[in-house]
């Protein structure tokens, strides 16, 4: 026996529920999006104001020339654009094959991937970063008399800090896993990568021409979140010794206040125009 749940009563005249007006719901978009857009866009302006006008001189961009003019600007930024990139392939290049090895080979393995690529989350960085000074000293000492003791130091080199691409690879890993986790949900792996091999194809082009065309958007998602964690990361580099943009914009901001407010817009514009890049890079080829 088949129940037939009640069907509402539609008979003209009747009045609507008030939560289904679409007049109301306009309305509330429309206070939500303002109420959001003033809490991003008038602190911004005010910022932005503070950096340009001031008592004794009016409306002056003399602080936006000092950013250009200061000495270690371009060398940070190049630093971090190219230890953000590097990360990026490293994450990407770890994280993807192994979860579509686990996913094909070994499913009852993926609660223990997903363990070990959220762990870091539960790490406090500065424990984090003690952890990595105690084993460069440590590797130095130890490895004195070996050929890794040149790998250590090639690693630490200020001009390419190599030992921050992996401290790196590390704390964006869970967000990393999460993108790519959603992106390969929402498709059937094992499906495609049957067809594919029962065609004849090799298992590159499985990789480059089935699986990774359709997760482009969770590629584009896990790049996103790996570029705004590294061009934000201050900790890290600055307790290793090393001068990425961040750590640039804390050094030469000094007790200047305006220079300060300035470089903080300037950095957040920039990561903003990049992660739109990014973004509209994703969405090109869809």
């Amino acid at each position: 026996m088949v129940a037939v749940a009640a069907l509402p009563d539609v008979t003209p005249g009747t009045p609507r529920p008030a939560g289904a007006r679409p007049g109301q719901r306009r309305a509330w978009r429309g206070i939500v999006l303002v109420v959001a857009a003033l809490y991003f866009v008038v602190p911004m302006a005010v910022s932005f104001w503070f950096t340009v006008h001031s008592e004794g001189q009016g409306f002056s961009l003399a602080a936006y020339g000092r950013i250009l003019s200061a000495p270690g600007f371009l060398p940070s930024l190049l630093l971090s654009l190219g230890l953000a990139a590097a990360t990026i392939v490293a994450v990407l290049l770890l994280t993807l094959p192994a979860m579509l090895a686990v996913r094909l080979g070994s499913p009852r393995l993926g609660p223990v991937l997903e363990l070990i690529a959220t762990l870091p989350l539960v790490v406090p960085p500065i424990t984090y970063v003690v952890g990595i000074s105690t084993a460069l000293r440590g590797g130095i000492d130890a490895l004195a008399a070996t050929p890794l003791w040149a790998t250590l130091i090639t690693i630490q080199d200020e001009r390419f800090p190599i030992v921050l691409v992996l401290a790196y690879v590390v704390l964006t890993l869970p967000f990393a896993y999460r993108s790519l986790d959603a992106g390969l949900r929402a498709i059937d792996v094992r499906t495609l990568v049957e067809a594919a091999r029962n065609l004849g194809a090799s298992w590159p082009y499985v990789l480059f021409r089935v699986i990774i065309p359709n997760i482009r958007s969770a590629i584009a998602s896990a790049s996103f979140l790996t570029l705004a964690l590294v061009l934000g990361e201050y900790t890290v580099a600055a307790l290793l010794g090393y001068q990425t943009f961040p750590v640039w914009i804390v050094t030469i901001s000094g007790n200047d206040g305006q220079l300060s407010v300035a470089l903080s817009i300037i950095s957040l514009l920039l990561i903003w125009l990049l992660l739109l890049t990014l973004s509209g890079a994703g969405r090109k080829r869809r």
